[in-house]
């Protein structure tokens, strides 16, 4: 028998030691994300894997808002975030940090995201655009990088927060190795 395991058993973080806690090198830009509940589940996904900030630029919303809340479960309380207005100057001040800048998109000569290797001491930055445009194309050539996450059906695209979730899973895993 497989009992599940309750909350208190879970040994989670409280807030402030999730604040005061090591952060995994990855940044989090949204650019022009429209869906609140969308910027939410950002939010929550980024609190389970310790990310250690999300840029929320453009139309993104700001928490606090309720449509957020209700996905986010709290974790805008804990993740660390910042609104710009202008997505290519957040590339900027982090391209002047020496962060490595992707772009998650399909386009030309991108890397399948199973194709990619995260360099060891190194920051980087995912870009997760528009709900019907994508990454912006100014932001995909500003990019050091394009990862491309690879699909086989009918369908061309990922719901936002579903890309960051495997986006973030997969680059997690491969740094704890």
């Amino acid at each position: 028998m497989k009992r599940k395991l309750k909350n208190e058993e879970l040994n989670r973080l409280e807030v402030s030691e999730f604040k005061n806690a090591q952060k995994t090198p990855i940044i989090i830009i949204l650019d022009n994300i429209r869906s609140l509940n969308n910027i939410g589940s950002v939010f929550r996904t980024s609190d389970a894997f310790l990310i250690e900030k999300i840029y929320l630029c453009g139309i993104t919303a700001q928490p606090p808002h309720n449509d957020i809340r209700k996905t986010a479960l709290g974790s805008t309380e804990t993740v660390n975030w910042e609104y710009a207005d202008n997505t290519l100057d957040v590339i900027r001040k982090l391209k002047a940090e020496r962060v490595k800048i992707c772009s998650i998109e399909q386009a030309e000569n991108a890397t399948m995201l199973n194709n990619f290797k995260p360099q060891p001491n190194q920051k980087y930055a995912f870009v997760f655009g528009n709900e019907v445009k994508g990454v912006a194309q100014n932001v995909v050539d500003a990019s050091d990088i394009v990862i491309e996450i690879p699909q086989y059906g009918t369908k061309h695209s990922l719901n936002i927060s579903v890309s960051c979730g495997v986006v973030i899973w997969d680059v997690f895993s491969k740094m704890q190795k």
